[in-house]
């Protein structure tokens, strides 16, 4: 009996012990990232690495990134034949500085988009993996249509004034930026831009740049594909951007947020999608007395398929606008003109 009792004394202590002395929940390894910097075509000052060896700035950018974070690891390649699906299980976050046609496999990108919509692996895009294209036919996605969006020119060039606004300042993707604020750089326009299908995160404030254009440029934006995310930014061409603390917090948020380490919504937005497209168009050549403020207040009331339309319009002028100084702008000023007309007689303005 007293042996039992003893027992009885013990096992709550030794039990006890036991869960006080549990090892503290691991901490999640590093993602492993792999990036991609090739240049087929025009190479950029961040990925050109030294004549006598060594890694270009990016790169040795990104993977001191990843270590000063701890969120991740850093393998690099100018080559993309390296990546093939045997290789993409090893990694977590595929992050692309890229120019031109890829000689990337068909069986390498059809696993890349398999493994993103699968939840295994994440996908960042800097600056010019906008102008990176090549022929495919096979299961998913085009990458233009996949990272959503084609080079078609760039009028900021490097070192231009601009003013970004953030538009989620709430979200880590893009929370370390002020709401608006001026910036020098090189900002891309596109064509084959679907704002249906990501969520606009940081867009060119033209009130507060000198280069204007009637239309939205969108500058950072994320995607879902299935249970994977995308992350894309106009930034990085300019080399000081690199240097850049929030540019530098920003890759390691883009890093965890693709590789399913934080949490983040990219709903598209198709209302505010319309509301840029409106500033753009009304900023482009402002009017003294003009309430612009009243008359965007009055069209976000209209009707969502008129809006979904006049957004549409009013990115189509990309396409028209004069390419050069001595363009024909006959085709822009019509169609400039119209939907002005359109928006400013329903926004009560005449």
């Amino acid at each position: 009996m007293r042996r039992l009792l003893a027992l009885l004394l013990i096992a709550p202590l030794v039990a006890f012990a036991a869960l006080t002395a549990a090892p503290a929940l691991a901490k999640p390894a590093p993602l492993r990232v792999l990036y991609l910097d090739q240049s087929v075509g025009w190479k950029h000052a961040p990925v050109a690495r030294p004549a006598d060896g060594g890694l270009a700035p990016s790169e040795a950018a990104l993977t001191a990134i990843g270590q000063e974070s701890g969120a991740f690891t850093t393998e690099v390649t100018q080559d993309a034949r390296e990546i093939t699906p045997q290789r993409l299980e090893r990694v977590d976050v595929l992050v692309f500085y890229t120019t031109g046609a890829l000689p990337i496999s068909p069986e390498a990108w059809a696993a890349i988009q398999q493994r993103v919509a699968a939840g295994k692996l994440g996908f960042v895009g800097v600056h010019s993996a906008t102008d990176t294209a090549w022929p495919y036919d096979g299961p998913g996605e085009t990458y233009t249509r996949f990272i959503d969006g084609k080079f078609a020119g760039h009028p900021w060039t490097q070192g231009t004034p601009i003013r970004v606004e953030t538009l989620d300042p709430d979200l880590p993707l893009v929370a370390m930026w002020p709401l608006s604020f001026d910036y020098a750089e090189e900002i891309y326009q596109h064509s084959d831009f679907d704002p249906t299908k990501v969520r606009v995160l940081q867009t060119l404030d033209f009130a507060g740049t000198s280069v204007k254009r009637p239309y939205a440029v969108p500058i950072a934006w994320a995607r879902e594909i299935g249970r994977g995310r995308l992350f894309f930014t106009n930034l990085g061409h300019t080399p000081s951007t690199w240097d850049d603390p929030r540019f530098r917090h920003q890759i390691v948020e883009a890093v965890l947020w693709t590789g399913r380490r934080a949490d983040g919504r990219a709903t598209p937005d198709t209302l505010r999608q319309f509301l840029w497209q409106v500033k753009a168009l009304l900023a482009y050549e402002p009017v003294e007395g003009r309430d612009d403020q009243a008359i965007i207040g009055r069209l976000l009331k209209m009707d969502p398929t008129w809006q979904a339309a006049t957004a549409q319009r009013i990115a189509d002028l990309r396409a028209v606008y004069p390419a050069k100084p001595d363009s024909d702008r006959a085709p822009f000023d019509t169609a400039y003109k119209a939907v002005l007309a359109d928006v400013l007689t329903r926004g009560g303005a005449r």
